[in-house]
């Protein structure tokens, strides 16, 4: 018959001794773990941070770029019309002397100065006139106004300005009003 064995001290307790080089690789390995989250985060932080500044400054320069547009929509006319104020003064001055005068030849030749400041100030803006008259007929510079029965040599061509076309800097700002014939 066996012997009943009662477990000794040494036997009823389990080993619990941890090997030191696998405890010390463990921690090391949560460590290595705890680092590369912490690094993680920090670079998150940091785009995240960047991103925040990125969309600031653009919708910043939205902001800007649309008080700028605004400001130039108000002003964009303001030296046309300051070089055009010599006009207005000349105007005054030849409606003071007609009815000052009664020479109309003197009259006509100021009107005709007048004029011709106007045109020359519009000109250096950009302003030119369209040269309609005898052209061929062209739906992307003209507007017929009427047709009128001119005989063949006439047919298809600019008869009649009733307006004149221009360009502001080579692009169409006003088409031409025109008789064609036909």
């Amino acid at each position: 018959m066996e012997e009943n064995k009662l477990p000794t001290e040494e036997s009823a307790i389990p080993d619990l001794r941890v090997d030191d080089n696998q405890e010390t690789t463990e921690l090391t390995g949560q460590l290595e773990d705890d680092t590369e989250v912490i690094k993680l985060a920090a670079e998150l932080a940091e785009q995240k941070d960047k991103y925040l500044r990125l969309f600031a400054e653009f919708d910043n320069f939205k902001r800007r770029t649309a008080k700028e547009r605004i400001d130039l929509i108000q002003t964009a006319g303001k030296e046309t019309i300051v070089s055009l104020l010599e006009v207005i003064d000349d105007c005054d001055r030849a409606e003071k002397q007609m009815k000052t005068s009664d020479d109309m030849k003197l009259s006509l030749e100021g009107n005709l100065l007048v004029f011709n400041k106007l045109r020359t100030i519009l000109q250096q803006k950009g302003l030119t006139a369209m040269e309609s008259m005898h052209s061929d007929f062209d739906v992307e510079k003209h507007e017929a106004i009427t047709e009128v029965d001119m005989g063949e040599a006439l047919k298809g061509k600019v008869v009649d300005e009733l307006e004149k076309g221009f360009y502001l800097n080579d692009k169409i700002i006003r088409f031409a009003k025109v008789v064609v014939g036909k």
